[in-house]
């Protein structure tokens, strides 16, 4: 039995999962038993995503690694890249990513200068892979930033407007001593925002509600 492990990741709280979720689909299509999905949203550029790491601990040997692309397995500079898919690899595990040429199996099978060749070559178009996904992150900050500068210089640019909604929802569901998990469900939000907006709060209780439910709950 073909058994495989799904990593799926996005980058902000505003994207969602779904459309990742047709990786399940096509999985199981593909004849695989799917021993696990991990979900989470965060940058491909950090090595310590908690369901990443969780994923590479489960793994047992002769497991199969899926994710939509490469750049949602990593977005890591090419040495911490490699030595992701070397703990992997380490679990006796390989990838199996749309667009990554796999010859893991042919290496395996091949002998000699055949096997020398089939695994070097899958090294460097693993390289590649690994590195234009960090080489297309890089950009993207780039381009970023040069837009920022470009409005910054007309006078057009002033931030990120708050979510005055949310940010109220947080501060009177907090108030009311709900914990961050039940507030972030309720307002609609991440528990990471729930925690900046709260300790903005504490810190300046003119935002909005009494301060008395900010000492009060801040403990919860």
């Amino acid at each position: 039995m073909h058994v495989a492990r799904i990593y799926l990741r996005v980058s902000t709280e505003e994207q969602d999962l779904t459309r990742q979720a047709e990786v399940e689909v096509s999985t199981r299509q593909a004849g695989y038993y799917i021993a696990g999905v991990y979900r989470e949203k965060a940058s491909g550029a950090r090595a310590d995503r908690p369901e990443l790491l969780r994923m590479i601990a489960d793994l047992q040997s002769g497991e199969v690694v899926v994710a939509e692309k490469i750049d949602r397995l990593s977005r890591l500079p090419l040495p911490e890249a490699e030595k992701l898919i070397a703990a992997i690899r380490a679990k006796g595990a390989r990838l199996a990513i749309p667009g990554l040429v796999d010859l893991s199996e042919l290496a395996q099978a091949a002998e000699g200068i055949a096997k020398i060749v089939l695994e070097s070559t899958q090294d460097m178009l693993l390289k590649l892979a690994l590195q234009m996904a960090r080489d297309d992150y890089e950009t993207r900050r780039a381009r970023q930033r040069q837009g920022i500068e470009l409005a910054r210089t007309a006078g057009k640019y002033a931030g990120r407007k708050p979510d005055v909604t949310t940010q109220q929802s947080i501060i009177a569901l907090r108030g009311a001593r709900h914990t961050i998990r039940r507030t972030a469900e309720l307002a609609g939000c991440s528990k990471s925002q729930v925690k900046r907006i709260w300790a903005m709060y504490v810190a300046n209780p003119s935002m909005g509600y009494g301060h008395e439910a900010a000492r009060t709950s801040q403990r919860s």
